[in-house]
């Protein structure tokens, strides 16, 4: 027995699978997670490592070819490109179709720290990251505040970052452009030449004593406690008050008698625009299983939340780039083509076939074999995401052909005499 037949002859039977699977299916879609793009790994990693102030040169000798050696020698290296400019190094990895790339990531995490005490002292760890659209910002945005650039940016590094990595579903925050605080020290060559002092040693000088290390510990019967020598300046003050040389005779040398000592700021790296008007740009990552949109109400809500918060400090912020907004109206989209194509048809129906319950058999079919779609998609680990709502939209024209074609046929096999069971068996067998 054909499904067609199943349908004509237990009709009950087809309805409630159908009540049951329309019900799963919503369930199923209400659960899904919204994307803009869906989830994919590239066949690629790469290694960036930071030296500041080294020419391109010394990037090429001291980082870059060590870190090619080394991953050339992990499992499933098909092309290695590298690219060596100022204070930075980039080594790109294209691995062999159906390499992991976790694996290969965790291989060369392991093989550069192999080198690692080979590297500049200078230079910072290098950076192992596989390429992942998860990884894409969820949301762009640009702060700024009645503040120097200096104490906004501290005021997001400190304060609005944590407050915006607790809301659910957020993975990385980066901070783009601003500027930070920084303690400039500028030497006096003629006081150095007069005390007879190097730039050398007063580098020495601050070195050694803006540290802090272990002092041991202290033990009794009952108690252990660990010492610590904490040598950190916390003022700019204190950098001043810091002997540079004692002399013979007891006197000593201050480093404020041999520099000024400005607390001051970085200079601007990355400079981030909104309309003209410079700021200091925010881009939020959302965990790997989080909903897009979900993470995108929740940091709109906290920073309408933070921005009542320091409102006596003018905080702002203006939204460059929402993903959510692009999910949404595809998913509206999609939405607006299923109910403009279920009446279109309907319509067409009536008009040709001068029937209404056909156009009935249309309203009622067309959603009966969308909604179950979505208990599949979410089985097999999909998300609502440009890709799968664009094939949505086309399966709506698919069934809109198979519609008309089905019952245009089964008239005209009731225009032959046959009666309506006969003629929807056949007439449905035959396409």
């Amino acid at each position: 027995m054909s499904i067609t037949e199943i349908a004509i002859k237990r009709p009950l039977l087809i309805i409630v699978i159908f009540v049951t699977m329309i019900l799963f299916g919503y369930i199923s879609y209400q659960s899904m997670n919204y994307s803009l793009l869906p989830k994919f790994d590239a066949n690629v990693i790469s290694v960036i490592t930071t030296y500041r102030g080294a020419s391109s040169e010394e990037v090429q000798n001291s980082l870059t070819k060590p870190i090619e050696d080394a991953v050339s020698a992990i499992e499933g290296v098909d092309l290695i490109s590298a690219t060596s400019r100022e204070g930075l190094s980039l080594v790109a990895v294209q691995l062999k179709p159906g390499i992991s790339t976790v694996i290969a990531q965790r291989d060369a995490e392991r093989k550069i720290n192999q080198i690692r005490a080979f590297f500049p002292t200078d230079a910072d760890d290098p950076v192992v990251n596989r390429f992942n659209t998860d990884e894409f910002p969820v949301i762009q945005f640009s702060t700024n505040a009645n503040m120097a650039p200096k104490d906004l940016y501290e005021l997001m590094q400190l304060t609005i970052k944590p407050e915006l990595s607790n809301v659910k579903g957020v993975g990385t925050i980066n901070l783009i452009g601003g500027v930070w605080r920084q303690i400039d020290v500028k030497l006096d060559n003629e006081a150095l030449k007069t005390y007879g002092i190097s730039a050398a040693q007063v580098y020495q000088v601050l070195s050694t004593s803006n540290t802090s290390y272990p002092a041991g510990s202290i033990e009794s019967s009952e108690d252990r406690f660990s010492l610590r020598m904490d040598a950190k300046a916390t003022k700019v003050d204190e950098l001043r008050n810091l002997i540079i040389r004692r002399k013979a005779d007891g006197s000593v040398v201050f480093l404020d008698d041999i520099a000024d000592v400005i607390d001051g700021q970085s200079e601007f790296q990355t400079i981030s625009r909104i309309d003209g008007k410079t700021g200091l740009g925010v881009q939020v990552s959302k965990q790997a299983d989080a909903n897009t949109v979900e993470v995108s109400e929740g940091v709109k809500k906290k920073l309408e939340d933070l921005r009542e918060r320091y409102k006596d400090v003018g905080f702002d912020y203006k939204i460059a780039i929402d993903q959510s907004t692009y999910t949404l109206e595809s998913a509206e989209g999609v939405q607006h083509d299923l109910f403009m194509a279920i009446f279109i048809v309907a319509l067409v129906m009536l008009l040709f076939l001068h029937s209404v319950r056909s156009s009935l058999f249309v309203l009622v079919s067309l959603p009966s074999a969308m909604i179950p779609t979505f208990i599949m998609m979410y089985a097999l680990g999909f998300s609502l995401n440009l890709m799968t709502l664009m094939a949505l939209s086309l399966v709506v024209g698919i069934l809109v052909d198979d519609s008309i074609v089905v019952l245009e046929n089964i008239y005209r096999h009731l225009a032959m005499g046959k009666d309506k069971v006969r003629a929807s068996i056949e007439g449905r067998a035959e396409i």
